[in-house]
Parts: C-alpha cells; sequence; structure tokens
C-alpha cells in the first residue's frame, strides 16, 4: 500500500505512535509518505520505503496566524496525487482530520474530470484530541464532524473509545487498536546495562525512571514527590527523560528537597530504548492517560510501572502482577509501594519478568500492525 500519514512531529505519545507505525509498515514493504511540519523526532532519514513531505504554512501579513490547516490539506491533497497514495492516516484528530477530509474532497473533485479516484482517510484518536481540547466549545463541533466524516477511526484504548462515544454523541464503528512496542528494540539489555548503568547510579543505589512531554498532565512535580520520599530510605537515583513547560518546577522542588544532586534531568533523548533498561521501576502518576506508551515501552524492557488508575492504564497493567496503580495524587501510596517492591528483590524480578511477559503476549510491532494492515484493506474495500 501506499499510505500517508500526518502527526505532530514533537515529542508526544501520538507523534511517537504515528512515526513508529509508518517505520513498522515500511519494514513491511509499504511505501509511507510522513506530511507533517517538520521530520518526526524518531525518524533518522535513513529508513527504506519512507518519505518525508513538508507542510509550510503562509507567513503573509494578512494573516494572524499562519493557516496551518488549510496548508497541510493542500500538501496532503499533492502528494497523495503526485504519488498515487491508497489512504491517508491522520494521527490526532485536530486539525488533521478536518485538513485530510478538505485533500480528499480535493482529490475526488480533481479526479472527476481526469480519472475518477476517492482517497479514504483514517483518523486515530490519541486522547487529548477527544478528553481536552475536543471538548473545548471552540473545537467541539469541528471535532465531531472530522470524526464522523473520517471513512475510518481507530482508538489507542477501549477507554478512549468509550469516552469519545460518550463525549460526541458518536454511534458509528471506533476500532479498538492498541498502542504496540517493538520487543526487539525495546527488551532488557544486561550488555547495555552493565556498560551505561554506572552513569547514572552507584553500585547498591537504585534506578526510577520517567518519560514523558513535562505537561501538566503527566504530574511530574509529584514523581519527585514520590522519589523524595524514597531517597529518604532507600539508596536512588531519579532519569527524568524529557522536557516541557513544568521542568523547571521540577527543578524547583528537586532543590527544596534537596536531592537535586541525585535526580538527572536528561532533556529529550532518542535512545529511550537504551536508557529505560537501566531503570529498576518507572514511575507514570498521570492525571489522564488513554493508554500509557511510556509504561508499555518501559514493560517491554522489563522495568514494571507504577502508575495512576486512569483512562487506559488498567487495559496495560494488571496491579500486582506486572506493576502497581493508584489513585491520583496518592504519592505516600506510591513511595511505599515501590520501597516494599525495592526491598524484595524476588517479587520485583517477578513482576519484570511479568511486564516483560505482556508486552510480548500482546502489544509487540508483530501483533498490532496487522491489525493496522487488515483495518486500511476493509476501509479500502468499502470505499472503492
Amino acid at each position: 500500500m501506499k499510505i500517508g500519514i500526518t502527526c505532530y512531529p514533537t515529542y508526544g505519545g501520538s507523534g511517537v505512535v504515528a512515526t513508529e507505525l509508518g517505520i513498522e509498515l515500511a519494514a513491511r514493504g509499504h511505501q509511507v509518505h510522513f506530511i507533517t511540519s517538520s521530520q518526526p523526532f524518531r525518524l533518522t532519514g535513513r529508513e527504506t520505503n519512507i518519505h518525508f513531505h513538508e507542510v509550510s504554512a503562509s507567513t503573509y501579513p494578512l494573516f494572524e496566524y499562519p493557516p496551518y490547516d488549510l496548508a497541510l490539506a493542500t500538501r496532503m491533497a499533492e502528494v497523495a496525487d503526485f504519488y498515487s497514495l491508497d489512504l491517508l492516516h491522520v494521527h490526532y484528530a485536530i486539525p488533521h482530520s478536518v485538513s485530510a477530509l478538505l485533500a480528499s474532497q480535493m482529490i475526488e473533485a480533481h479526479s472527476i474530470v481526469e480519472r475518477r479516484r476517492r482517497l479514504p482517510f483514517i483518523t486515530t484518536l490519541h486522547g487529548t484530541d477527544i478528553t481536552l481540547v475536543g471538548l473545548d466549545p471552540s473545537y467541539l463541533p469541528i471535532t465531531r464532524f472530522g470524526i464522523e466524516r473520517s471513512h475510518g477511526v481507530t482508538a489507542i484504548s477501549s477507554h478512549l473509545r468509550d469516552r469519545t462515544r460518550e463525549a460526541f454523541g458518536i454511534d458509528s464503528e471506533i476500532e479498538v487498536i492498541r498502542n504496540f512496542v517493538n520487543c526487539d528494540l525495546y527488551a532488557p539489555r544486561p550488555q547495555v546495562v552493565s556498560e551505561m548503568r554506572p552513569r547514572f547510579a552507584e553500585p547498591g543505589e537504585h534506578l526510577f525512571v520517567h518519560l514523558s512531554n513535562f505537561r501538566p498532565v503527566k504530574r511530574v512535580l509529584d514523581v519527585v514527590e514520590v522519589f523524595a520520599r524514597v531517597a529518604k530510605t532507600l539508596p536512588a537515583r531519579l532519569m527524568l527523560i524529557g522536557d516541557g513547560p513544568d521542568r523547571s518546577a521540577a527543578e524547583h522542588l528537586a532543590l527544596q528537597h534537596g536531592i537535586q544532586d541525585r535526580i538527572h534531568f536528561l532533556g529529550k533523548q532518542d535512545n529511550v530504548h537504551d536508557l529505560l533498561p537501566l531503570a529498576d521501576l518507572m514511575l507514570m502518576p498521570s492525571q489522564m492517560e488513554s493508554f500509557g506508551l511510556a509504561a508499555l515501552e518501559a514493560m517491554a524492557c522489563g522495568v514494571p510501572a507504577i502508575a495512576t488508575r486512569v483512562g487506559g492504564v488498567p487495559e496495560l497493567i494488571d496491579h500486582g502482577t506486572n506493576g502497581m496503580l493508584f489513585k491520583i495524587g496518592d504519592v505516600a501510596a506510591m513511595a511505599e509501594a515501590a520501597i516494599a517492591l525495592l526491598n524484595d528483590p524476588v517479587r520485583l524480578q517477578k513482576m519484570s519478568q511479568a511486564a516483560r511477559r505482556t508486552a510480548q503476549e500482546n502489544f509487540c510491532t508483530t501483533r498490532i500492525i496487522p491489525l493496522y494492515e487488515a483495518y486500511y484493506q476493509r476501509v479500502l474495500d468499502r470505499n472503492q
């Protein structure tokens, strides 16, 4: 197939999933065209069967804000026409689904004269496009319209599917295709651990990790609070991977607790698959997670997550078996659980093995990518 993919190319879950999906599809022989404002950060530019098409919005002085959604629709149509794309797959509804709808209509209207063809598009819902931004009165009608006019809609968890139907009154098909991980790339890596872990923790010290875009919904300050409680009891260090608006507040809180020398603020990293296996536990105390991709990537590396019981996270983490779930903001209970686990190496090892097994049996690319391929074909068959 020839597939156009649009996403936000920055550091965030929807962009990561879209990029990894494109990489996996290309590896399976499909021709993938990324149509985005900049090259997605997980692309190296050396991948086979992957092409990048930049979207540039006009900065004409008349426009107070560059009309990116219109520029995107135009570029989608251009790429689809020039490369004879079979379909578009857009990630995050706002504004990508509406831009794809315009591109689809442009292709169909243009091809009436020359060669009649259709350009179906699929919208994948990722979370805040539904639970936060999409519910804003300024965006709700257009978000609903884009979803309803999509030729196919997928959601990354059953929770998000149900939330979408409830919030937008949508009763049409929403296919649940959960997030995935490359279980060969994200895996326990003893050699890497022996080489790299000494950079972040001394022998005898425990190592925590948190990975996010540091937005308020990720509750990075709770990560620091949990770690501060653990560090009073056990020798431990923390890797914070990512960046965003709450970084400075997290740094200030670390100073207040006097643990700034025990926290590694690593910023945005391309080698996440090398860093996650170094840790003993992941901390993911989010306000909301429609799935919990960071936790899945850690679990594939054999690192259990201490997380919050929100959104789609319980579809991934079975409390007490492959990780731990707590109420939002209950940093005391999270810290207590972390200390208990680290003081019980046998239980921690069993949980680590269960976490890896969960990823392998349910969420590896070899299981999820064929679901996307089958769904693409269904959409194409009913839109011929």
